[in-house]
């Protein structure tokens, strides 16, 4: 413990701390902008750190993973507009809070679900991580093929409207992941010949195409509107009460565990622990009908768990130099770059630079939700400017942030298309968040199935029977069966009442 404190001092010299703080504004920043993510944050920024010590490096990125994970839920709750693919299922709950008038109260909980996400996060990382990565070595295909396939059993949960439309739209999904180069033989598949389709439909341009697009498309019709005088005022009165750091503490520990468990398996990320948090959440919430009409409990569910995946991915990226994620893969270069090597040798002989980096965590954490209570408010009235210039400003920011992922004009003229998609969905009532659940989950299932095939020699029924005598996989098997069927005894209770 009191080696902890050193170390915790450590962290708190005045260049680390801002170092922090501008580490995580930028992530904040880099989070909320359409098409930015952390990843591209911290590849155009580690050169600034050539010249500084390991520790301070890595305190900078790490403040910005942070950052960025919080950052990705101010556009998603204000505009619709996902700014990363982890706040996806953030803006379910968090726009139909703002259409309600109720921006402020959805950006407050998103802050405070976030900060005891990450804090849970680094908790474990700090105690945990060597078990922790060691467990998830027992990970194999079948167990990541049964995690896909459990993720997309969410779909009935997501769709209680209308199960058949959201399976429709989850199909969809799958088959969008389908385009491309087959992962493991490598074969062009519904490509119809164009260079481009074999790259894939990555997943930057569908979401702001189904999220953002769309949602300009559906504003054209409306006027000029100057902003609502008691809006105003409501704004300038918000205030951020105790009782919002600890409004659903059952939640946001709930949803940091699966965080933090999803966060561990290398491959998946804040996006799946977001929707299986969200499933989770409606499950024993008592304001499980208000569940995609504006639950601020839903925003709590997707915040904390998609901030508990940071510390997830990081702990089999330090002790075993796996990243969890394309973030960590980018944070596992710039150990490379500060002559620090991944494993066992970081928490004994590197523990100088591993544990002071881990404690700063902790200050970022408190960095973005100091941050994002006190321009909650502020970041609140947007909604106040009149919505057809809000929605020029928005399509801008959707072009320049999808444009400059890859710098390819090809991945401009797929956002459009979904768009289009996305736009003629909603106006017949179709539930648009399963296809972006599928594009996810499509990918991971399909490696994991086709790994397993080879590893049992293309024998499917040999490679399902195995299913049954891996303790993970019949955990997974049961969750599947438990979010298959509570929607369905939940709905026919709801009905009988």
């Amino acid at each position: 413990m009191q080696d902890i404190l050193t170390y915790f001092v450590q962290a708190l010299a005045p260049f680390n701390l801002m170092v922090v703080l501008l580490g995580t504004i930028v992530g904040i920043i880099v989070g909320a902008l359409p098409g930015f993510t952390a990843t591209m944050g911290i590849a155009i920024l580690i050169p600034l750190t050539y010249t500084w010590d390991a520790t301070t490096a890595l305190i900078f990125l790490g403040a910005i993973y942070c950052g960025s994970m919080f950052g990705g839920s101010i556009s998603a709750i204000l505009i619709n507009t996902p700014g990363t693919a982890a706040a996806a299922a953030t803006a379910m709950d968090g726009y139909a809070m703002t259409k309600h008038g109720r921006a402020h109260e959805a950006l407050t909980e998103a802050a405070v679900a976030s900060f005891w996400g990450g804090q849970a996060s680094t908790i474990a990382l700090l105690f945990f991580a060597p078990a922790m990565a060691k467990w998830a070595f027992n990970f194999g295909a079948q167990e990541k093929f049964l995690m896909a396939a459990f993720g997309l059993t969410i779909i009935a949960s997501l769709s209680t409207k209308s199960i058949l439309k959201g399976l429709m739209m989850g199909c969809m999904g799958l088959l969008i992941a389908c385009v491309g180069m087959d992962p493991v033989m490598g074969r062009a598949r519904f490509t119809f010949g164009s260079t481009y389709l074999m790259g894939g439909i990555t997943m930057i341009p569908a979401v702001i195409g189904l999220f953002s697009v769309s949602q300009v498309l559906g504003t054209l019709k409306d006027s000029l509107k100057p902003a609502n005088p008691d809006d105003v005022a409501r704004y300038k009165a918000s205030r951020v009460h105790l009782k919002d750091f600890v409004r659903y503490p059952v939640t946001y520990l709930r949803s940091s565990i699966i965080g933090i468990i999803v966060g561990i398996v290398p491959g998946t990320g804040g996006d799946v622990s977001s929707y299986v948090a969200y499933n989770m959440g409606k499950m024993f919430s008592k304001e499980r009908d208000q569940f995609g009409d504006g639950a601020r409990e839903g925003v709590a569910c997707c915040e904390a768990a998609n901030n508990a995946v940071t510390g997830g991915t990081l702990i089999p990226t330090l002790t075993l130099g796996i990243p969890g994620n394309a973030t960590t893969a980018i944070l596992l270069s710039g150990l490379t770059i500060h002559s620090l090597t991944p494993g066992y040798s970081l928490f004994t002989t590197g523990k100088n630079i591993t544990y002071p980096f881990i404690m700063a965590l902790f200050l970022a954490n408190v960095a973005f939700v100091s941050i994002g209570l006190l321009g909650a408010k502020y970041f609140a009235r947007v909604t106040l400017t009149p919505q057809n210039i809000l929605s020029a400003c928005v399509l801008n920011l959707s072009l320049i942030g999808c444009y400059g992922v890859r710098g390819n004009v090809r991945d401009v003229y797929a956002m459009l298309i979904f768009g289009v998609i996305g736009y003629l969905l909603k106006l017949y009532k179709f539930n648009i968040v399963p296809i972006v659940l599928g594009m996810i989950l499509g990918d991971i299932a399909e490696e994991a199935l086709q790994q397993g095939l080879i590893l049992y020699e293309n024998d499917l029924p040999a490679m399902f029977s195995t299913f049954f005598q891996r303790p993970i996989c019949i955990v997974l098997m049961l969750l599947m069966v438990v979010s298959i069927c509570a929607p369905i005894v939940m709905e026919r209770r709801s009905k009988s009442k």
